[in-house]
Order: C-alpha cells, then structure tokens, then sequence
C-alpha cells in the first residue's frame, strides 16, 4: 500500500497466475493501486482540516497512478504478455491538478493497449473527503471474446438508474470491484445477477493492520481491516466460485454464452421486461468539463 510500482508489480504477478491457471478475464479489487484507505479520516471534521490531515492526503495523492503514465504500461504489458483481458482499481490522480482525485477502474485489452476508465460517479461516505466525482462519460462497456463487460465500483452498484444505464448497453459480464466485505453485499451481487442476467465478478481485498504503511499505523481498526468476499454468480444468481473470506487468493469459473441465453428465456432486462412504452431513463455521457471555451454571440471569436 502507497506504493505504486509495488503494487502494480503485485497486480502483474496475479495476471500471470491467472493467465496460467486458465484466465482470460481478470478483475482486481477497488482502489487496488496503492491502497483503499480504510480507517483514515485525514484528520477533517465538520468545518476544520488538521496540518497533519493534509499531509495525509497529500501522501496518499502522491501514490495515486497518472493515466497514462508508468503504472498503465506495466499493467498493460502483463495483460499482453499473459493475452487476457484485465479490470484493475486505482485511485487515479487527474491531471493537470494534483489535488483531484478519482477511483478508477482501468480496462486493459489483451494486446495491452488501454481501451478504457469508469470513474466512480459517487463516492461512498467519508470516501468523498478524498475522491471527486466522476461522470456520464465513464460509464463503459467492452466487447471482449466471452461478451460484453463492464460494470459499476462498490456502492454505485446500490444506484438503480446506473444500473438500468449499464444493463442498456448489453452487458454479459458484469464486474464490480468492491470495498465492502458485508454479507449484504453478497445479496447485491445476487440480485444484479438476477436482474441483469449476468455473470458478476466482485473482486475485494483481504486486508489486515500488519499490511498498512508506517503512515496509516495510526488508524484504529481490528486485526482484519476487510475480510474478502470476492465471487463469481451465474446469471440465475447461483455461486460459481467463492465467496472467498478471510484469505488471499484468486476464484476461475467458466463463462458460457449458452448460460445467458438460457437465463434470459423467462426475464431479458433489455428485451420482452424493459417496457419502453412506460419507462425512460435519459443518460448524459458527455465529458463534464470544468472550463467551457464559446465563442461570443456575435460570431467575431476570441
């Protein structure tokens, strides 16, 4: 944690493990790069920011990962050494501030070329203290040879209308990295599984107070910080693999097209139960931008 390179060095090393055991779709835990900081409060409370609270946050925004840079072409030549398809969280710092930061899941194509981001639309609790808020223009989908992939981070998968969004554009793979190792969750997952007639990946760390830095070994918590969860459902929301408690470790279950079709006899989220003649949902997916350059009404430019 709060190493970068360190901890894309780990992430390649499991993209290789899956690679050998089989994998072509990998998917990794939220915020995976350089850490989700569980237990921090970087010193704010309401209305007052301590010195030794920014210097916390200014630590932690100095491990987040430029996009591009150094830590999406390591990532991106595992992915092509190993030919898969891979899901990876970050905590993205934005250009051209410093101060801005973004949980991220980057899209990595098996010839290792970035394809892709979703930045969390909102972040969850006192996750806001630390993470902007990303837009409609993230909300991305992927061809790849199992069928399309993509999916929302943690909380956002509470939201029904990102939901509806992302069932729009046809997903069959959904992935939903993830913080929350409550048995709640996996009644989340269940139900996307359900309701989307998806396969749902959710990836979440084990992680335990020895593993934190010298800089967060003030942060209260238990021996296990986040006990895991991480699992594979069918789209009848059924378990494939897991959930995996209290351990590291790596879950493989077999996608099957043929699986989708059959769930989608009696409910297709996108077909004979959308009812548009009643339901609308209008998504914007244009980039937000801070600055907007018009030209004057007069046309004269400048």
């Amino acid at each position: 944690m709060l190493d970068p390179d360190a901890s894309a060095a780990r992430v390649c090393d499991w993209i290789a493990r899956a690679a050998a055991a089989g994998a072509s779709l990998v998917l990794f835990p939220e915020a995976m790069i350089p850490g989700y900081p569980r237990g921090l409060s970087f010193g704010t409370v309401v209305g007052d920011r301590t010195p030794s609270g920014r210097e916390t946050f200014a630590r932690y925004a100095a491990s987040a990962v430029d996009v591009p840079g150094p830590v999406t072409e390591t990532i991106g030549s595992a992915a092509r050494d190993a030919r898969c398809f891979v899901a990876v969280g970050i905590v993205e710092r934005a250009a051209p501030t410093s101060g801005t930061l973004y949980c991220t899941v980057l899209y990595f194509a098996p010839d290792g070329s970035l394809i892709g981001k979703h930045r969390k639309l909102k972040p969850t609790g006192a996750e806001r203290l630390i993470w902007a808020e990303g837009d409609g223009s993230t909300l991305a989908a992927f061809e790849t040879p199992m069928g399309v992939a993509g999916g929302l981070i943690c909380w956002e998968n509470l939201m029904p209308l990102a939901r509806a969004a992302m069932y729009a554009k046809g997903i069959d793979i959904w992935l939903a990295p993830t913080a929350d190792a409550r048995d709640a969750w996996q009644a989340t997952i269940r139900h996307i599984a359900c309701e989307g007639r998806c396969f749902v990946l959710s990836a979440n760390q084990y992680v335990t107070r020895d593993m934190l830095p010298a800089e967060w070994a003030h942060a209260a918590g238990p021996p296990v910080l986040c006990r895991g969860g991480s699992a594979i459902i069918g789209p009848l929301g059924d378990y494939l693999a897991g959930p995996l408690w209290d351990e590291e470790g790596m879950l493989i279950a077999e996608v099957d097209a043929a699986t989708l079709r059959r769930a989608r006899f009696d409910f297709d989220v996108n077909g004979h139960y959308s009812r548009p003649d009643v339901f609308t949902l209008l998504v914007n997916e244009s980039p937000a931008a801070n600055v907007r350059g018009e030209p004057p009404e007069d046309g004269s430019g400048g």
